[in-house]
């Protein structure tokens, strides 16, 4: 791309008709960089279209930014979660339905919909306390409030109390141990596939100043940690199935507050 503003180099257009690019409504441009002002005085013209630059889209239900952030993504899921819940939530509370059924249609309706893509996903400790704060939610609806032994008042359930009363693995760990599944797969693939070779590419150029974003290899390596695993070549681990599936289980049962 040169810097003429309504040009497109000719080294494109080779690209653009192998793939039949054509301007249509649908057909955008997005420019991936930590600096907002990255290609905001370029465009992609091909003859006499123009394609509109954006600043994040979706991509096989995926939204994806121009600065590469989960956080959005993780926004979106959460907003169809919600729309699930809702659909249901006159179900989670009822009496004529028991609360293994009821667990059973948070997990297959609404979770499934909350964690989709979640493999590939490198949370901070604030994504991951909205993921909490909205299974609780969920979880409040289906056990209901709680009795204080000595007023007899009826009050919301403590977050300590749901942990207890739900039996299946939290939502953090769910996506922990889809996470290792993934990086398993990943692990195992051979260097002519993409996927392992950006897991093992070395960017180039130098980092921005300020703390580093945390690494969706960083996350990996924090989930093998919890189950003492955590300074392990977890690549060669990978390779054994057997062995992985055990460090899966093991971080998909752990029980932590």
């Amino acid at each position: 791309m040169t810097h003429n503003s309504h040009c497109c180099t000719p080294k494109l257009f080779p690209e653009f008709n192998a793939v039949e690019l054509r301007r249509t409504d649908e057909t955008k441009y997005m420019v991936m960089s930590r600096d907002q002002n990255a290609g905001r005085i370029h465009s992609v013209r091909i003859e006499n279209s123009n394609f509109e630059r954006v600043e994040e889209f979706k991509y096989l239900e995926t939204t994806l930014t121009h600065q590469n952030s989960i956080a959005e993504e993780i926004k979106s899921r959460l907003r169809s979660g919600n729309a699930c819940y809702h659909s249901v939530q006159n179900l989670l509370p009822s009496r004529l339905l028991f609360k293994n059924i009821k667990i059973k249609i948070y997990r297959t309706i609404i979770l499934l919909v909350v964690l989709y893509g979640c493999e590939t996903w490198s949370l901070t400790l604030q994504e991951e306390r909205k993921l909490r704060v909205f299974e609780n939610m969920v979880l409040r609806r289906i056990f209901g409030p709680g009795r204080e032994e000595v007023t007899g008042e009826w009050r919301r359930l403590h977050n300590e109390e749901l942990n207890d009363l739900y039996s299946s693995p939290n939502i953090l760990r769910v996506i922990k141990s889809r996470r290792m599944r993934w990086a398993g797969h990943v692990a195992r693939m051979g260097e002519e596939r993409g996927v392992y070779r950006v897991l093992l590419g070395k960017p180039e150029g130098r980092r921005p100043l300020g703390r580093p974003r945390r690494r969706w290899v960083n996350n990996i390596r924090m989930d093998l940690q919890e189950v003492g695993c955590g300074y392990m070549d977890w690549i060669g681990r990978a390779q054994d199935r057997d062995r992985w599936r055990t460090l899966l289980s093991a971080v998909m049962n752990l029980r932590v507050p």
